[in-house]
């Protein structure tokens, strides 16, 4: 089997087991709402994420009140999310920057995007798949960790690995990619206690190949004893 062929096969198991459906797991009713929960996202869990912005953005229900809102008050409201002082200061001058050089909407080009104050390649790439439908890879912490199992990259690089993966991975699964590794992760192949046994891309997997030669020589060497 040719390494294509390889990555072809992984895909279309991702999209049998997991769909080819298009789901943002960060809830928002807009562009900047998206954006302002992806800068929160950081470190954090989108569960938690989710649970905070349900009342964050009710009270900040427009950039005018974030870009006027008052820096410890709104330090106060993300505060779970964690590292909350340069959140709330990127929150806000983010939010004044939208208004004054964009006129309220979130741009699309990854250069505007990335000019913002807190958006880097993976938030920017996030409002560019789920926003404008732009083919855009994000590289989280499962995207990072399972591609280095399933060995489609070798960096250890956010943006190396995003350009890694530009390169095998055709451009109608950039945006899928993403949503089904978090899906896989979060399940099948958690970083703590990976499922391999029971992973239906086992059979393609090195790391799997791994794990199952290591349990067998553990396994050997428990019978000499």
């Amino acid at each position: 089997m040719t390494e294509k062929e390889r990555v072809n096969q992984i895909l279309a198991l991702l999209d049998e087991h997991y769909t080819r459906e298009y789901k943002c797991y960060l809830n928002h009713e807009n562009a900047w709402q998206l954006l302002i929960a992806v800068i929160l996202s950081a470190q954090c869990t989108d569960a938690r994420v989710n649970i905070v912005t349900e009342k964050l953005f009710r009270k900040y229900d427009s950039l005018e009140k974030f870009a006027g809102a008052d820096l410890k008050e709104l330090e106060q409201d993300i505060h779970s999310t964690g590292f909350y002082h340069n959140k709330a200061k990127n929150i806000i001058a983010c939010a004044k920057r939208l208004i004054e050089e964009y006129g309220g909407e979130v741009p699309s080009s990854i250069e505007d995007l990335t000019s913002l104050a807190g958006v880097g390649r993976k938030t920017a790439n996030v409002i560019r798949g789920n926003i404008y439908n732009e083919p855009s890879i994000v590289v989280d912490t499962h995207v990072k960790r399972i591609s280095r199992k399933l060995g489609f990259v070798k960096s250890e690089e956010p943006e190396k690995i995003e350009y890694e993966l530009m390169e095998i991975l055709p451009k109608d699964h950039w945006i899928l990619y993403n949503i089904q590794i978090i899906t896989h992760g979060r399940g099948i192949c958690p970083a703590r206690n990976p499922q391999c046994g029971s992973c239906f891309l086992n059979h393609l997997c090195p790391a799997a190949e791994v794990s199952a030669s290591e349990k067998d020589k553990n396994k050997s060497v428990q019978e000499e004893k």
